[in-house]
């Protein structure tokens, strides 16, 4: 082993131990470049009594020299910690290996999964915590776990990104004993010789996860006769804060680690990669919520971007509900014994563990019905979200966006379906770069959306002026009112993308529970690509686009790959002063509004949406003036003549309203009965919310309530808004939301509103 690669394993250890959860940065633990994950099979069972998944997942590996051929071969072993980790009490018990134990099998039923090694109940609480005192079932002590004289202190250590789950067991899969396997072993000869089994079996891996693509229906099928295999041996393994870390007693190197083993764990209703939750009907649901840590509560596996993988599922559950997944197939469900259905899932094209999202509920999915609003009509649009080949295969959306109309909604979906391009088949090489995957859906978003609308080239070009100035004035209060190091795109400036020695790193701000609430990245990233595009021709520039996905697609990338290429496929852009670095300089790397972008409100200000905004404003501040001056003796109100506004125009003149000092009774409900504000979809009404708290208009504080109750993740900046008057009411109002809704809130949004009001 080399100094330098122990001083790699000591750092990961020292960075696991000694991180605060309650901090800003959120660790990423795995090894990726020791080994990567290249297949996950998952076999799980869900309990919505005890909001418990549980179930085992097995692994299949392949190690860095391999993956990267050409390379050099990283033959280097990892120091165990579990000497040092038992001393500082903040791991769980570890688990000695137990022989002749048998194999959990996909087809068993599932009474049993509690049963340990020699036959005695496992004896863990109701959230999956084992006690000390289970040596009969081959739970050790801690100290004869990490005995360094029995079990040496230079075996490799496989790391995975773990947290909130109860590990129960890990075990090595005897792959070599699935009939027909031979196929992959080449010219290998099974013989009894434990060295030899262990070189053929991870050559197995190896030929299996390397298959070409055209072979993945055969590759499917012995992944899931793999994961079915019997165990050869239990494997040594502790639970950390954010990691697993699983050893083999006398392995060294990464090429000799078993590159298939089988996990057993339950997960805890407090994780915090699931909502445990009701519906609408007070129905019990649960869900992913990935961010901020994705799914290293839903199962053990490599966090990193760069571990893409593909994956199967099963998942059994009470036949009442429905099991949705981001797989590629459309899931049937099979009929089981005691009113249990088996749903099964699979993904083909390599992506990052935080893209397996799962949806489990009472659903029921709505038909569709005769076209009647812009989206449906739209054959060119229909075609293209029908689309066999597009990635997201779930999208959430808030109930919020289902409200008022089809714009709002419409708006989101062109947004998640260009996650397909951005965020999908091209992502972020480092997690901080989030401006890679939403300033591209964002500026997507539009072009999409005028599509679907079938808008004539003008029209369309009005309605994105009008929303790059709604973006400019988010962007305006939200640098005006957050910490400078939360706006700069590349936090991580030009050590951006690099990770230690193992591969493990940590996310910048990562665990902040207020940056989930910032657009920085979606907004930032937008102007920046329609400062390109302006510069560049868009027809021009939507021609580099293509010619980008192309090139990159299925990989990971770095803001400069994007500017390089861009800058060389248009070199006339150097001449022009136009470079990589200041491009970094200006848009990622500095918090605050890019100086470039302070010269195009001006541009914004002229669009005919906007003039026609600014009309209406004018009107409403002369119908308020009138008012004012009326209240004391009653006269008849001049009929104004308002215009009809789009959903866009509208949150634009109440924001504009809401930049008036005062507004009078008489002039907010002229205003709601004039748009029928209470109907309008949830940017509308947030404002309207504002409004009314703003100006103490109490008989509509039911409408408020109506908000922060059913449009919760929209209606956080409203509790400040709610505190910031000091008026009694109005803070009542918030305590009473807060208390009916905590429970039912992710907990970066009840951490951020418990903040506000305590």
């Amino acid at each position: 082993m080399t100094k330098n690669l122990k001083s790699c394993c000591l750092a990961n250890w020292n960075m696991e131990t000694m991180l605060d959860p309650a901090q800003d940065d959120l660790p990423l633990m795995a090894n990726t470049r020791h080994m990567l994950i290249k297949h996950y099979v998952l076999d799980l069972d869900v309990d919505f009594e005890n909001q418990v998944i549980e179930g085992t997942i097995v692994l299949f590996f392949e190690t860095e020299s391999r993956c990267k051929k050409g390379g050099r071969a990283f033959e280097g072993a990892c120091f165990s910690q579990s000497n040092e980790i038992c001393k500082t009490g903040s791991s769980e018990p570890c688990h000695i290996p137990v022989t002749n134990v048998s194999a959990r099998s996909s087809k068993r039923g599932y009474n049993d999964f509690t049963v340990s090694a020699k036959g005695e109940k496992d004896t863990s609480d109701k959230n999956g915590n084992h006690s000390n005192g289970e040596q009969a079932s081959g739970i050790s002590s801690s100290k004869n776990c990490c005995d360094i004289e029995n079990h040496g202190s230079e075996d490799f250590l496989l790391v995975l990104d773990c947290c909130d789950l109860s590990v129960l067991k890990v075990e090595e899969v005897d792959v070599a004993a699935v009939p027909g396997i031979e196929r992959f072993t080449r010219f290998a000869k099974l013989t009894g010789a434990s060295e030899e089994l262990r070189n053929v079996r991870n050559q197995i891996v190896h030929e299996l996860v390397t298959l070409p693509a055209d072979r993945w229906r055969e590759q499917l099928y012995y992944y899931t006769r793999c994961s079915q295999a019997p165990g050869c041996g239990e494997l040594l393994f502790s639970t950390g804060t954010w990691s697993l870390e699983i050893r083999k007693a006398g392995i060294q190197i990464p090429r000799e680690f078993p590159h298939s083993i089988r996990i057993w764990y339950k997960t805890k209703p407090q994780g915090r990669s699931v909502t445990w939750t009701t519906d609408q009907s007070s129905r019990p649901c649960v869900y992913t919520i990935g961010s901020p840590i994705n799914n290293r509560a839903l199962f053990p596996c490599q966090e990193p971007p760069v571990a893409m993988s593909t994956w199967q599922t099963t998942v059994r559950t009470a036949s009442c509900f429905v099991v949705l997944m981001s797989g590629e197939n459309s899931a049937e469900p099979t009929q089981l014994q005691g009113g249990l259905l088996s749903w099964y899932y699979y993904v083909t094209m390599p992506m990052p563990a935080s893209t397996f999202t799962i949806a489990i509920g009472c659903w029921t999915e709505v038909k569709k019905e005769p076209c009647t609003t812009d989206i449906q009509t739209n054959k060119e649009f229909s075609s293209l979200v029908s689309r066999d080949d597009l990635s997201p295969h779930i999208i959430f959306l808030s109930q919020s966006v289902l409200t008022g109309g089809s714009h709002l909604c419409g708006t989101r979906l062109c947004h998640e379906i260009a996650h397909a391009w951005f965020g999908l088949a091209i992502g972020a090489r480092d997690w901080t770069e989030e401006w890679i995957s939403e300033g591209f859906a964002t500026y997507l978003e539009d072009v999409f959306w005028a599509v679907a609308q079938q808008l004539p080239h003008d029209e369309a070009r009005e309605q994105k002026e009008l929303k790059a100035l709604l973006r400019w004035r988010r962007l305006r209060d939200e640098v005006q009112n957050s910490e400078e190091e939360l706006q700069v795109l590349r936090p991580n400036k030009e050590n951006t993308g690099e990770v230690s020695e193992s591969g493990a790193c940590t996310i910048k701000h990562g665990l902040n529970p207020e940056k989930i609430f910032m657009q920085v990245h979606y907004l930032k990233g937008y102007f920046l690509l329609q400062f390109l595009a302006r510069r560049i021709g868009e027809a021009t520039y939507f021609e580099f686009l293509r010619k980008f996905v192309q090139k990159f697609h299925g990989q990971l990338i770095l803001s400069q790959d994007f500017l390089c290429m861009l800058l060389e496929d248009i070199p006339e852009q150097k001449r022009y002063g136009l470079s990589v670095e200041n491009i970094i300089q200006s848009w990622l790397d500095t918090s605050g509004i890019p100086k470039p972008l302070l010269e195009e409100r001006q541009t914004w200000d002229q669009c005919r949406l906007v003039q026609e905004v600014n009309q209406e404003v004018t009107k409403w501040i002369q119908v308020n003036q009138r008012a004012r001056k009326t209240r004391k003796r009653k006269r008849r109100q001049e009929e104004v003549a308002f215009q009809k506004l789009l959903p866009d125009q509208l949150v634009l003149l109440l924001e504009s309203l809401l930049e008036e000092k005062t507004l009078c009774l008489r002039t907010l409900q002229c205003l709601e009965k004039t748009y029928r504000l209470h109907e309008q979809d949830a940017e509308v009404r947030h404002r309207w919310c504002e409004l009314v708290i703003k100006h103490q208009y109490t008989s509509r504080y039911t409408e408020v309530e109506k908000f922060l109750r059913e449009d919760q993740a929209m209606g956080v900046y409203l509790y400040g808004e709610l505190m910031v008057n000091e008026d009694a009411k109005q803070q009542e109002l918030a305590y009473k939301c807060f208390a009916a809704t905590e429970k039912q809130m992710d907990v970066s949004s009840a951490k951020v509103v418990a903040e506000m009001l305590f």
